[in-house]
């Protein structure tokens, strides 16, 4: 079962998803110089504070909470090493680290964690991706996660999913699995919405053997008409789209693969072409 990261500060939110299974909570304290790299892109900036960390951690039972910290800057150790040490005093069960982009900073966030709690590097540059065998081995990895929405604009693409199609995603993957280490990437509309749809998204996880994905903002939203599902309908139809799409053939597997990358293809060329 795939992990759903719910990315919230709302006790409420919270925990209704503690009441399904395979969910994970997601605090997200990054705010240092997102606003600039996604500017004018439909991109969620956090407002969540250290304090949220202990509120969600108070209604949970079975989830466990993930919490995105600031990245790791060289300079500016000390206001690194504070904010991990208040994030694991309000009680995060993993820590994921935004934007580095060589080994020597996730060695020194991972050296300060000290093995308190896992680590969830966050793979979201081009040099992250380059250097990606000098510090996958790094001690304290519990799962590694791909940022599409950083990634393809380090990498120079024009559309979200482009790493999927260039094989990087694969690349990954393969990293992750080879070493026992979890895997998990992106964000996932519902299934039958996005430029690209849920559907696919969810297939190319199943196909990658994908431990984890963001639940997009549209999960969340209150329902605007009696036909439409709400958060937990939206969850119960991914969960039995995961199940069907585990039992495809393996020549089920491949030609969905190459339909799914040649949508992508025809995106990022309409997006370019718009640009």
């Amino acid at each position: 079962m795939i992990n759903l990261l719910t990315i919230t500060n709302l006790p409420e939110l919270a925990a209704r998803c503690d009441q399904m299974p395979g969910m994970r909570i997601f605090v997200d304290l990054e705010r240092n110089g997102k606003a600039a790299r996604q500017h004018g892109r439909d991109t969620f900036i956090s407002t969540h504070s250290v304090d949220d960390v202990g509120r969600i951690k108070a209604v949970l039972k079975r989830s466990k909470l993930m919490v995105r910290v600031n990245p790791y800057q060289t300079h500016d150790l000390q206001a690194g090493r504070a904010e991990v040490d208040a994030v694991l005093a309000q009680g995060a069960d993993l820590i994921m680290l935004p934007m580095f982009t060589h080994a020597l900073e996730l060695k020194a966030f991972a050296g300060h964690v000290a093995g308190r709690v896992p680590i969830v590097p966050l793979l979201e540059t081009a040099g992250a991706l380059r250097t990606l065998e000098d510090w996958i081995d790094t001690p304290g990895i519990e799962e590694v996660f791909v940022g599409l929405n950083d990634l393809h604009l380090s990498l120079g693409c024009r559309f979200m999913f482009e790493p999927l199609l260039m094989g990087h995603v694969d690349r990954v993957a393969a990293a992750a699995k080879a070493r026992g280490l979890r895997f998990g990437f992106g964000g996932i509309a519902r299934m039958d919405e996005g430029l690209l749809p849920g559907h696919d998204v969810l297939a190319e996880h199943v196909r990658l053997g994908s431990s984890a994905v963001i639940l997009s903002r549209t999960f969340n939203r209150p329902p605007i008409s009696a036909a439409e599902k709400s958060f937990e309908q939206a969850v119960a139809a991914l969960r039995l789209a995961e199940l069907e799409l585990d039992l495809r053939s393996q020549v089920s597997i491949e030609k969905d693969r190459l339909r799914t990358h040649g949508l992508i293809a025809e995106l990022a060329q309409a997006a370019k072409a718009a640009a």
